[in-house]
């Protein structure tokens, strides 16, 4: 069962990577919205793209702890790429945030998606600086929670279409409901996990 739920995370997530890979190669790419922003603030939407797509990418092979135990080594250093990945689409997201299409609830939904976002990722990293790897790792779960909102959204959105809403009215909702069960179920598993406090010598 967690076979099959972290393969289908990698493979959605691998699919949004690349959907957000040709946004960013292909300047006509995407979403009319995305290519007005594109049009306004490029670099903030190349940032979010190129960054956002990165920790999807990596994100999953960090969570999966038999490739964690079998090259610690190379975990670290994916963990510092996604690090960075985070810091250059979160800046990116909080740029574009208050151009969000549809008004403030959905510019305020975003917004905070960013800034935790940012948050909970710069708290893993000083966890594992500290030595603490419980920490870390709760921390970093919460943080590709909100990176796998590029996910939800994908779904949400199509789902939405199909169900007869209007983007007007669904988009506000979508840019809550995108990160925020997301983090509600990470956290209920943390919850169920064992807690176990763990100390690392880091390089």
């Amino acid at each position: 069962m967690r076979t099959m739920a972290w393969s289908t995370m990698a493979v959605l997530s691998t699919l949004v990577a690349l959907y957000a890979l040709a946004a960013l190669l292909l300047p006509g790419f995407g979403p009319p919205f995305l290519v007005e922003r594109r049009a306004q603030i490029p670099w903030a939407v190349i940032a979010h793209l190129a960054g956002s797509l990165w920790a999807l990418a990596v994100g999953p092979f960090q969570l999966n702890r038999r490739m964690r135990e079998s090259a610690l080594g190379r975990h670290r250093w994916l963990g510092r790429s996604y690090v960075v990945g985070v810091a250059i689409g979160g800046i990116g997201a909080l740029a574009l945030a208050p151009r969000a299409m549809t008004g403030i609830t959905a510019q305020l939904g975003f917004g905070l998606l960013g800034a935790f976002w940012l948050a909970f990722t710069l708290a893993g990293f000083v966890r594992i600086r500290q030595g603490d790897e419980a920490a870390h790792r709760r921390w970093m779960v919460r943080s590709y929670a909100l990176t796998w909102a590029a996910v939800t959204l994908r779904i949400y959105l199509p789902l939405s279409g199909a169900l007869g809403l209007s983007f007007d009215a669904a988009y506000p909702v979508i840019a809550w409901i995108s990160w925020v069960p997301n983090l509600l179920v990470a956290e209920l598993s943390l919850l169920r996990q064992p807690q176990i406090e763990g100390k690392v010598v880091t390089s």
